[in-house]
């Protein structure tokens, strides 16, 4: 089974990368099919299917040779990879499709703020209203009430970031949007476990600025997106947050 999971992920991560290429740009997810970006080619089957079309063509269009981005291979293999994580996880349940559901809106937010430094409305609206859609079907300890307190909470915390930063270093270190994917962090984790969301992308984030600084690929100045911090830290607060939280208070 999770190789089967595994399977089903890829295929998901190949929707992902059409949704992260379009959306963006405010193109259609269903028109026109998909199509060489350099020639405009449409592609056959054989070109689509995850992970074998890109490594079995080199990393390049079957038609005019210009180089596939990476990140198409990337993607799809990530989300086979957390797919597999979460049959491994939860089994055959409703959290499976609904923490499924999560990985792939936050893969999405990752690579859109890594690529254009946005956190699109368009994602993160639909996904706080199915975050409180699903929360009756959670099997944790999640109540719409803990959800719209967690919400309130990842504003509260990052809108205060945003706010007091500049006064003290003269510059943006987030955006708006940061603060929005905050709240979608806090309704999907609830209260308490939105501090563990928080807490980790916030040592993510700072570890891998660090380590981008000291690798002299960024500059102190440089503007580093946190969206895809925020992704890796509301994913993990979504499967490990309760177990670390009652591991940090304990008797709680």
């Amino acid at each position: 089974m999770i190789l089967a999971f595994f399977l089903i992920g890829i295929v998901f991560g190949s929707f992902l990368n059409v949704v992260i290429d379009r959306l963006p740009a405010g193109q259609s997810l269903l028109r026109p099919p998909s199509h060489c970006p350099n020639c405009g080619q449409r592609l056959r089957a054989i070109d689509l299917i995850p992970l074998v079309s890109y490594l079995w063509l080199g990393g390049r269009c079957r038609y005019c040779k210009a180089r596939i981005p990476r990140r198409i291979f990337w993607v799809e293999l990530a989300t086979g990879l957390i797919f597999a994580l979460l049959w491994w996880r939860c089994g055959l349940s409703a959290e499976l499709g609904i923490l499924a559901v999560y990985s792939c809106v936050f893969i999405v937010i990752f690579v859109i703020d890594l690529d254009h430094t946005l956190i699109l409305n368009k994602v993160v609206y639909p996904a706080s209203v199915f975050a409180l859609a699903t929360v009756p079907l959670r099997s944790d300890d999640i109540t719409i009430t803990s959800s719209l307190i967690g919400g309130g909470i990842g504003i509260v915390l990052l809108g205060s970031v945003v706010w007091l930063v500049p006064l003290i270093i003269s510059r943006e270190a987030m955006g708006l949007g940061d603060v929005k994917m905050a709240g979608l962090m806090g309704l999907a984790t609830g209260f308490p476990v939105i501090f563990v969301a928080v807490f980790v992308g916030i040592v993510a984030g700072g570890l891998i600025a660090m380590g981008l600084i000291v690798l002299k690929l960024r500059g102190r100045k440089d503007y580093i997106p946190f969206g895809p911090f925020l992704a890796i830290g509301a994913m993990v607060a979504l499967v490990w947050g309760n177990t670390i939280w009652d591991w940090y208070t304990p008797g709680t």
